[in-house]
């Protein structure tokens, strides 16, 4: 485990001030992810709490919301990019910015050694969303879903503590992030149609002879399901693969990846048992499962190094860039 790095002296306004900031962001955006947030330690817990206000502030900005709520239609979504490109900079110089949730990742970035690049991936995936970009092919949908999760999986894993070189253990947090996004995607299916999005490859589309904009029409819904169950499938191969690199994190924060693997996993595997009818009403993971899941999270946690040591072959899966 590396020693932390102390925050620069011309570092943003006091620390504790936006550690509280960062934590009423996350109570008022994420309930789930606030509530995962108690398995970590104290020290990985604030610095979780800060990487998520500064996504959570990224996303309302560009999406003309507040945490998360209803979207107000902007015109002007690449100035807003711009904006948050600015903001991130300033904070990545270790710079004040003004606004809480950008100095916030200053401060992470610094004790955390964080590489730049990666919170300049996930803009370049607001941007991808903001241009209305569409995936033609398999490699393209994951790379939007490294844009998006992906790279937030990486963000988390050095956040609890993993070294920024480790790319083997990066790739494995990358597969989480992954894997949550195809899991939202299936799940999404209908309420992003409804809004005029499509995250489902053309070529797959073509596959099973859906024309474009048609895919939730219900003379293709026995189609939709297939890939519905197609998306659950590869999320779980990514959510396996992660599983690995959990003997590379403390008990605490294996406990929390492996919770949040196995509940977003369910909402895979819900949207997969559903086929055709799974977009009828929105999957939703109990709260009795969700809490059935920490506790088996908690066994995991404990015999990690004996279930997932050793690796586990990645061949097949789709490798972040470099």
């Amino acid at each position: 485990m590396r020693r932390p790095v102390p925050v620069p002296a011309n570092a943003p306004a006091g620390r504790a001030a936006l550690v509280t900031a960062a934590h009423d962001a996350i109570a008022r955006g994420s309930k789930s992810f606030a509530t995962a947030s108690m398995l970590f330690d104290a020290e990985t817990r604030e610095r979780a709490w800060l990487l998520y206000a500064w996504c959570r502030a990224c996303d309302d900005i560009i999406d003309g919301q507040e945490m998360g709520g209803v979207r107000v239609a902007v015109t002007d979504p690449l100035a807003r990019i711009e904006r948050v490109r600015a903001l991130t900079e300033q904070a990545l110089a270790g710079q004040p910015t003004g606004v809480p949730a950008f100095d916030a990742l200053g401060v992470v970035a610094a004790e955390t050694r964080l590489p730049h690049r990666l919170p300049r991936d996930l803009i370049a995936g607001f941007a991808m969303d903001a241009e209305d970009w569409r995936p033609r092919s398999e490699d393209d949908l994951l790379t939007y879903c490294y844009h998006v999760a992906g790279v937030v999986g990486v963000m988390m894993a050095i956040v609890m503590g993993v070294d920024p070189a480790d790319d083997a253990v990066l790739d494995r947090a990358c597969d989480l992030g992954l894997a949550f996004q195809l899991a939202n995607i299936a799940r999404d299916l209908s309420e992003d149609d409804a809004v005029g999005r499509c995250y489902l490859p053309v070529e797959w589309l073509v596959e099973i002879d859906v024309p474009p904009g048609q895919a939730l029409h219900p003379l293709y819904r026995e189609r939709l399901g297939m890939l519905g169950r197609r998306l659950a499938q590869r999320a779980g191969a990514y959510e396996q693969s992660a599983r690995y690199g959990t003997p590379a994190l403390s008990f605490r924060s294996a406990w929390a990846v492996l919770a949040a693997a196995g509940i977003y996993g369910d909402i895979a595997r819900e949207v997969a048992r559903r086929g055709a009818h799974a977009w009828d009403r929105r999957v939703i993971v109990s709260r009795q499962a969700k809490l059935g899941w920490i506790a088996k999270a908690a066994w995991q946690a404990a015999w990690r190094r004996g279930l997932w040591n050793g690796g586990g072959s990645r061949a097949g899966l789709w490798t972040r860039p470099r």
